[in-house]
C-alpha cells in the first residue's frame, strides 16, 4: 500500500468517525432510547425480524448483552418476539408498529441534520460524495461478508 493510500486510509476513518459522532448527536431527543437501542431497531427496520443471535451478531456484541437490549425494547413496546418458522428453539424479534414510528423518528432526526449540511456544500461537493457512496457501500459489504452476516447491512430505509 502507498503512502498515499495509508493517508487516505486514516483521514476516510477519522471523517467517518466524526460524521458518525455527529449523526448520532442528532438523534431524536423526544426518545429516551440509547444508541444501541436505535440501532437495533434499524436494523430490524432494514433487515426485517432477526433472531436475537443474529442481532448480537449483527450488532458485534455478546448475546447476553444482546438479551438485555432486545428485553429492554420488549418492555418499551418497541420490539415483539415471534415465533421462529422453521425453529421452535429459536424466536425472531420483529418491531411493533410503536417501534417503527420511534425508528422513523430518529431516521426522520439525522437526515433532517444531514440534509442542512449537505445544501451547504456547492452542487459539485454533492456530487463526489453521491459518487463515493457505492464505494463506500463495497467496502462495508466486503467486510460484512467476510465476518460471515446472514443479512447486508447496507440497504436503504424507505418509509
Amino acid at each position: 500500500m502507498s503512502d498515499e493510500d495509508k493517508q487516505l486510509a486514516g483521514d476516510l476513518a477519522l471523517a467517518v468517525v466524526r460524521l458518525a459522532r455527529y449523526l448520532r448527536g442528532h438523534q431524536d431527543h423526544a426518545s429516551a432510547l440509547s444508541l444501541t437501542q436505535v440501532s437495533v431497531l434499524t436494523a430490524i427496520c432494514y433487515d426485517g425480524p432477526m433472531t436475537p443471535t443474529e442481532l448480537a451478531h449483527r450488532e458485534r456484541v455478546q448475546p447476553p448483552s444482546m438479551t438485555r437490549t432486545i428485553a429492554s425494547l420488549i418492555n418499551a413496546g418497541l420490539a415483539q418476539r415471534l415465533p421462529h418458522p422453521t425453529d421452535g428453539r429459536q424466536a425472531l424479534i420483529s418491531l411493533t408498529e410503536a417501534g417503527r414510528e420511534a425508528t422513523t423518528a430518529e431516521k426522520t432526526a439525522r437526515d433532517g441534520w444531514l440534509e442542512q449540511q449537505l445544501a451547504s456544500l456547492d452542487p459539485g461537493q454533492r456530487e463526489i460524495l453521491r459518487a463515493a457512496l457505492p464505494t463506500m457501500n463495497t467496502l462495508i459489504t466486503r467486510t460484512i461478508a467476510s465476518r460471515g452476516a446472514a443479512r447486508p447491512m447496507v440497504q436503504r430505509l424507505d418509509h
